[in-house]
């Protein structure tokens, strides 16, 4: 027997208001005012205690229903108990301003209600070519500007082992081998999957074959964001917009600075996020089977945390089954979204923690209470002290990260009644807001592209709900904003790279000829911005991970002598060049101030 959506909106509302009161309590018993900033204030509640309170207020709702219409007063209690529950901790301004971000959702919420209404899919309406071709040009110059960007940056020496120098050799293994290895990533021969499980690799290798440089795999990554354009459309065209209205949804995408800026630190198997899950999103809107599971599942094998998103994208289903649209295809899809991603999660993570090196829980340190490791905790934390939650997103050095991310949308994804949309903020909330790994907070990393998508997605169908003249003059603003943070932010960090590489041409030039010297079969090891260079080979060490056996088992040594980190264990560079003389190694090549090949004599 199916719920009616009014009925289960009592319910998550009761449920909501429960949790609030009782997160309260928990508050308040643990001596109130305490500060966010550490774990004392978790440690002092109770799990237990948190569940019994909720499930004690949730009966008493449900009871007093039965005999009184309560609707409206459990609505603004949910917006009453939130500010109770903001004012007990200590004032900081960031904080306050997010409280009121908080507050103003649920007044309205309170005031209006929930939008359940279902969403409409809608065949596209009338046909412009010439939109068609301005979203192509665009899409083809966001892959022009990115390719010559981070092409540059190999070409400039410019990539580092950790990331690109890794993915480089891995990618040789592949191709001579079948297999994901590397002995750069853990100074020794082992899998990348022992480090994350990141399957969709090989989708890339065919055109790696063809084409086995560095600068191919950048080249690619290009190609895979660009291609995002396409669902992006199909997602703004299936909600009603004009072609000309797809076609600024597609710039919108291309310019935001997250977008191009996530490329700065070289291929990642996330960049594969964006396009699958907006293809995702067009598959359950659309209600095709065949294009949800196969978006879903080329999800899953990104990246072993990618199940997040999926899981997050099956809840969501699940939440507009049961408020907005009772059908069974919905039902079916979310059901299976979420239990497949959860098992696929505890499959890779038993990996992981068995044959690999664990999944990385410490980027979420400041979450952990009670010497726990697990990402259990982390949940148990959020739902102990949601003030916690709320305190870690706005923490100082993520401002302007969310100014970035949320400002080109001008917060649109946060403007909707209807509410269940909002569990599509979890991963921008989870993935870049609560960790205090900084590089998740920072438009020029990797770890925006899945909120990315989620965050485009629901600018989208928010904007669809607007009145249309409303809607067309917040997307013109969007994209105004966007092109500005675009102009300011990332564009300069993308020429420097150019000009850098055509500025010094020639030094890079005669750079590459002498590191050709060193023989394809050779053992080397190498200091950091050598090491994709010098990559195409079986075993290769970064001279700063290294260990000296493994480093004294190669016959070649290419080094930077101004790379002063790379020199630390061995008292300096001083120190470092005669523990190569005392071996047998001799110097054989050198450019400048900036290049030495030491080979082993035999």
């Amino acid at each position: 027997m199916s719920i009616s959506p009014a009925r289960a909106a009592a319910c998550i509302r009761r449920l909501l208001l429960s949790w609030l009161i009782a997160a309260l309590v928990q508050a308040l018993a643990s001596g109130g005012r305490q500060s966010l900033s550490g774990l004392a204030g978790l440690e002092a509640m109770s799990a237990p205690g948190l569940a019994a309170v909720t499930v004690a207020v949730f009966v008493l709702l449900s009871c007093l229903a039965r005999r009184f219409s309560t609707a409206r007063w459990e609505r603004w209690a949910i917006a009453a108990v939130f500010a109770l529950l903001s004012m007990i901790f200590p004032f900081t301004w960031p904080f306050f301003l997010a409280c009121l971000v908080v507050e103003a959702v649920l007044v309205v919420y309170a005031w209006k209600g929930a939008d359940l209404q279902p969403d409409r899919w809608q065949a596209p309406e009338g046909k412009s070519r010439l939109a068609v071709a301005a979203a192509a040009a665009m899409g083809i110059a966001f892959f022009l500007f990115v390719t010559a960007w981070t092409v540059c940056r190999v070409l400039s020496y410019a990539v580092p082992s950790f990331d690109f120098g890794i993915f480089s050799q891995m990618f040789h293994h592949m191709r001579t081998t079948g297999l994901p290895n590397t002995t750069l990533e853990r100074d020794g021969l082992l899998s990348h999957f022992a480090v994350h499980v990141s399957p969709i690799y090989y989708l890339l290798l065919p055109a790696y074959c063809l084409f086995p440089y560095p600068e191919t795999l950048q080249v690619l990554q290009a190609l895979v964001l660009a291609s995002g354009a396409i669902p992006l459309w199909k997602l703004c065209r299936g909600r009603g917009f004009s072609p000309w209205a797809a076609a600024a949804g597609v710039a919108l995408l291309l310019l935001y600075p997250a977008y191009a800026g996530g490329t700065s630190y070289d291929i990642h198997e996330n960049a594969f996020l964006t396009p699958l899950l907006l293809w995702l999103f067009v598959g359950i809107e659309s209600r095709k089977g065949w294009l949800t599971g196969l978006a879903a599942a080329m999800t899953l094998l990104v990246k072993e945390d990618a199940a997040v998103y999926v899981a997050v994208v099956g809840l969501w289903v699940l939440a507009r089954v049961a408020l907005r649209s009772p059908r069974r295809w919905d039902a079916a899809a979310g059901g299976a979204l979420l239990a497949g991603s959860v098992a696929w999660f505890l499959l890779v993570t038993a990996y992981l923690a068995g044959q690999g090196d664990g999944v990385m829980t410490y980027r979420y340190e400041n979450f952990l209470f009670g010497g726990s490791s697990s990402l259990v905790t982390v949940i148990v934390a959020a739902l102990l002290s949601p003030m916690k939650v709320l305190y870690e997103c706005v923490d100082p050095e993520k401002l302007q990260f969310l100014g970035l991310t949320m400002g080109p949308l001008l917060a649109l994804p946060l403007v909707t009644r209807k509410y269940d949309r909002l569990i599509l903020l979890i991963p921008y909330i989870l993935v870049n807001l609560m960790s205090d790994y900084p590089y998740q907070h920072d438009i020029f990393f990797q770890y925006t592209f899945g909120s990315t998508a989620c965050l485009a997605y629901l600018t989208v169908v928010n904007l669809a709900d607007l009145a249309p003249v409303l809607g067309k003059w917040l997307q013109a603003a969007c994209l105004a904003v966007a092109a500005v943070c675009f102009v300011v932010t990332v564009l300069p960090t993308g020429v420097n790279y150019v000009n850098r590489y055509l500025d010094n041409r020639g030094y890079y030039t005669q750079l590459t000829q002498t590191l050709a010297q060193v023989p394809q079969d050779a053992p080397v090891t190498a200091t950091t911005f050598y090491t994709t260079a010098l990559s195409q080979r079986a075993v290769l060490y970064d001279l700063r991970y290294s260990s000296q056996a493994h480093l004294l088992s190669t016959q070649y040594v290419v080094i930077n002598p101004e790379d002063r980190n790379s020199y630390r264990n061995y008292g300096g560079y001083a120190g470092f060049r005669a523990l190569l003389e005392e071996a047998g190694y001799v110097c054989t090549e050198q450019l400048g101030q900036t290049l030495e090949i030491w080979v082993k004599a035999i």
